[in-house]
């Protein structure tokens, strides 16, 4: 089969690989029907992360149930799935708390010899643990909302509840990326009242007016600090959304969020500074979030997506075959794209 494959910054291959197959009785293989690229393969792709050459990319896919091992109990072969961007048992204590993410028999996709997500098939560990069967009666139409699911939306959700967005709130997103227009919809989900965007795209920004952004803020640094304070009577934001992970974000977020407010962070932290534990201390803010639990929030965002009452599938604005998944990275590497959609 086809897959993509990292062999070093800026070198992404479509190579044959093996077959995926059932190796354990848990086990499932999952045909993809749509896959796409994250803000965090971007890591990988511009050599900040580091990836063994030849080593599988991608973990936001869903597709139909192929094959399943003999302990497999509630998938059969047919069933369209979506699965988040970890594998995990669903037995464990911290599966049972909620917190497959710390799942003791849990892995990423793509990690060390598993398949990744952008390719033609993926073998499934812990199938019904990790796996979300969708309804058979669900529309094809609403695959790229199925797939923002796997990752982006459940991360931008767990930004928001971390933060303490709840109706009436008034919630600031640091991030116009895929997970911060996910936190805007989130947010609005959870009835904030009055929720600022800052992002400087305008095309972004679109998408944001349209997820329930009331506000939008294109300053950077110092001045969306005061732009935010000023629009908030000078106190700030009470819940504040930290989207992407790098030291000017974190400064803006604690810079803006309110004394006793908090920051809910989701974004992959490899620039991020020791943060002013003092500076938080006095201000009585809390911080909370980290990597999010998509799969425990997959149910309830599966539910309302099925209703019709959540779409995230704006966040995607290209697509490109399986063939051509480099163009796709240099797309979203220059931004020319925001997040990039890949079919087998």
């Amino acid at each position: 089969m086809r897959a993509t494959t990292i062999h070093g910054p800026q070198d992404i291959r479509v190579e044959q690989v093996p077959d995926a197959a059932v190796q354990d009785p848990g086990d499932a293989v999952v045909q993809v029907e749509l896959a796409c690229i994250c803000g965090s393969d971007l890591w990988a792709y511009r050599g900040v992360s580091k990836r063994a050459p030849g080593q599988r990319i991608g973990h936001e896919f869903v597709g139909r149930v192929v094959d399943v091992g003999p302990d497999v109990a509630s998938l059969r072969p047919g069933d369209r799935v979506i699965a988040p961007f970890v594998w995990s048992d669903g037995t464990c204590a911290y599966c049972v708390q909620g917190l497959p993410t710390s799942c003791r028999s849990g892995g990423f996709w793509g990690s060390g010899t598993s398949d990744g997500g952008q390719g033609e098939a993926v073998r499934v560990p812990f199938a019904d643990g990790t796996l979300v069967r969708v309804p058979e009666e669900a529309d094809d139409a609403l695959l790229p909302a199925l797939l923002a699911l796997s990752d982006v939306m459940g991360t931008g959700h767990h930004a928001a509840v971390s933060a303490g967005a709840a109706p009436g709130a008034t919630v600031a997103v640091v991030g116009d990326g895929a997970v911060g227009l996910c936190g805007v919809l989130a947010a609005r989900r959870l009835g904030a009242e009055r929720i600022i965007s800052l992002g400087r795209h305008e095309d972004r920004g679109k998408v944001a007016r349209l997820f329930g952004a009331t506000d939008q803020v294109t300053e950077r640094g110092e001045e969306a600090v005061e732009k935010v304070r000023e629009l908030t009577g000078g106190l700030g934001a009470p819940a504040v959304l930290e989207c992407v992970g790098t030291e000017q974000s974190w400064a803006t977020a604690i810079g803006l969020v309110r004394d006793g407010g908090r920051i809910g962070y989701v974004g992959v932290p490899h620039q991020a500074p020791n943060l002013p534990t003092g500076k938080l201390f006095g201000r009585n803010i809390g911080i909370a979030g980290g990597l999010a639990p998509v799969r425990t929030y997959l149910p309830e965002l599966l539910a309302d997506v099925l209703a019709g009452r959540l779409d995230p599938s704006p966040v995607f604005d290209r697509t490109v075959p399986l063939d051509e998944v480099a163009d796709g990275y240099r797309a979203m590497d220059d931004r020319s794209a925001l997040k990039v959609v890949v079919t087998p």
